[in-house]
């Protein structure tokens, strides 16, 4: 590990999940019109090929875990479940309103906040509801979120009744002390139940987040907690780096101080140490933050240059259309963004008033979509090629100028016809694919909006 690179190239940075990154969508937003006739091309041209995805976003959590920059709401009250799912239902029923056949389904998961918040009744009532007028594709694959603590054998059992063959489980750090600062307290005996349940249930793959970068890490905490880890053997691990981003409204990202936060060098330290921890486990790395074992679903697609990243992170699988479901999810109709109002009851009354709940998005532009690609393919197969001519822009040469520096440090190698990152670069994976965001080169934020690249 070169911390004289770290130092030179943890700066403020997007995470890739879109291109153009939200900050950088058009301020005048998407009209409506225009993001529902993109959807219909999207669903034309995709439909009976590919299938499309759901993304739902479930946002009620018991409690506020203090990492957190979801958009979620802190209740206890459980009768929000009920109107929250009509209210998710009527908005699918808009969608389904436009197409002129039924939709076919390839990929649903479940979002949040905490969707095993949901009692498994509710979870069943949703579940249902979308399907009364969509069918499965012929492959599918469902996932959700779960919280260890919140989830019941219930709830594991009825959704793969439903369906669902994969989970993931948000147990971020096993220590006490990281637990207290960011609100997160759950036992490894508790993570271990729900793990258990889910093989003997027969969930094809089970998912452990963690974070490297919270309050009060150290080697030693992260190497106990990665010890508890491997001992329930998921069969993908993200392992995220904290974003560290309070002046963002609403995150609740202000119970410790910052200077109880690992530091630069010390926190990629972290992950080199994860890293290979899971390394001499059997784990594979997979793009940016995950890790795999060789007979997951995600390690095969990476093997098979299918990976996928949307605004859900890697995915093994790709639909063109993804439709975002519920407060603040933002759907991809890959020609165009669209985010749902943040506030739950501005989001159940415009729904509730038979209108799309759209507040803001994003319409792109024929070089949005080229950049997209490239950016795409750095971020899932580190690597791109614009020997096609289709996928060459004016700015090219701009962009690999901005690139001589990271070639000259060892990060990557650039060909007449593309570039490759070495496995050097690849924890600069996000300063490389900053060399190709136009919309960020254009118009440099005045002050910080993203958290640090590494």
């Amino acid at each position: 590990m070169n911390s004289k690179l770290i130092q030179k190239y943890n700066i403020p940075g997007p995470r890739y999940t879109s291109y153009p990154t939200v900050p950088f969508w058009d301020k005048e937003g998407i009209a409506l019109e225009d993001w529902k006739k993109t959807v219909k091309k999207s669903f034309q041209e995709s439909n009976d090929t590919e299938g499309i995805s759901l993304y739902i976003h479930l946002p009620f959590c018991e409690s506020l875990c203090t990492f957190c920059a979801c958009h979620k709401r802190i209740t206890k009250r459980h009768e929000v479940e009920e109107p929250y799912i009509d209210t998710v239902l009527k908005e699918w029923n808009l969608y389904c309103d436009l197409f002129e056949e039924r939709p076919k389904i390839r990929e649903i998961h479940l979002g949040g906040g905490t969707p095993t918040f949901f009692s498994m009744e509710n979870l069943k009532k949703l579940i249902d509801g979308i399907f009364e007028r969509a069918e499965r594709t012929e492959t599918f694959d469902y996932s959700f979120e779960g919280h260890p603590n919140h989830t019941s054998k219930e709830q594991l059992q009825g959704l793969f009744d439903l369906g669902f063959k994969r989970n993931s489980f948000g147990i971020q750090d096993y220590d006490p002390k990281v637990q207290k600062a960011i609100h997160r307290i759950q036992t490894f005996e508790e993570v271990k139940k729900i793990t258990d349940w889910s093989r003997e249930i027969g969930y094809e793959s089970v998912s452990h987040d963690l974070i490297f970068g919270l309050p009060f890490q150290t080697e030693e905490s992260i190497r106990e907690t990665i010890k508890k880890t491997i001992e329930l053997k998921p069969d993908r691990i993200a392992y995220y780096s904290y974003a560290h981003v309070p002046w963002v409204k609403g995150v609740g990202q202000r119970g410790f101080d910052e200077n109880d936060l690992p530091k630069d060098s010390e926190k990629r330290h972290l992950y080199e140490l994860g890293k290979q921890l899971f390394f001499d486990n059997g784990y594979e790395e997979i793009g940016m933050d995950h890790f795999a074992l060789p007979t997951d679903s995600m390690y095969k697609a990476m093997e098979n240059h299918k990976l996928h990243r949307n605004f859900m992170g890697y995915t093994a699988g790709k639909t063109q259309l993804m439709i975002g479901l519920g407060v603040s999810s933002i759907a991809d109709s890959w020609y165009s963004f669209a985010q749902n109002e943040k506030k739950v009851e501005d989001y159940q009354r415009i729904v509730n008033e038979g209108k799309f709940p759209v507040y803001r998005g994003h319409l792109l532009t024929e070089k949005d979509l080229i950049v997209r690609k490239h950016i795409l393919n750095i971020m899932c197969n580190l690597e791109t090629s614009w020997e096609d001519e289709k996928l060459q822009f004016e700015e090219l040469p701009m962009c690999l100028d901005l690139l001589q520096e990271m070639k000259e440090d060892g990060l990557l190698e650039i060909h007449e016809n593309g570039l490759k990152v070495h496995e050097e670069g690849r924890m600069f994976i996000r300063n490389i694919c900053m060399a190709f965001d136009l919309r960020l080169i254009e118009n440099k934020p005045e002050t910080r909006i993203f958290s640090m690249t590494i």
